[in-house]
């Protein structure tokens, strides 16, 4: 299994002109992505991944983890929506009243 530190390493090749990326411990000790903003926005959490250790260890590990990074990306900024049409606190325009 690769390290926190390897991770970081390959991690360090990415840059962003809004999103941070790092890498931790996690719990048990594997190493999880970590996703945050470049610019802190009030209610918007860090994003973290955990990496399994089957990713980690194959030869292709830079190309995996850029498999994840995107997939990641994907999931941060979908977990942003503060509403959609199918959040239940507020009637969609969708909803036919009847």
């Amino acid at each position: 299994m690769r390290s926190v530190e390897e991770i970081r390493n390959e991690l360090a090749r990415y840059q962003h002109p809004l999103f941070v990326f790092d890498a931790e411990p996690g719990y048990g000790g594997e190493p999880r992505l970590l996703i945050r903003l470049r610019t802190p926005i009030e209610g918007v959490i860090d994003y973290r991944m955990p990496l399994h250790p089957r990713d980690l260890a194959g030869s292709q590990f830079p190309w995996s983890l850029q498999r994840m990074l995107y997939a990641a990306l994907y999931d941060y900024i979908a977990d942003m929506f503060e509403r959609t049409p199918q959040s239940r606190d507020e009637p969609s325009s969708f909803t036919k009243e009847v």
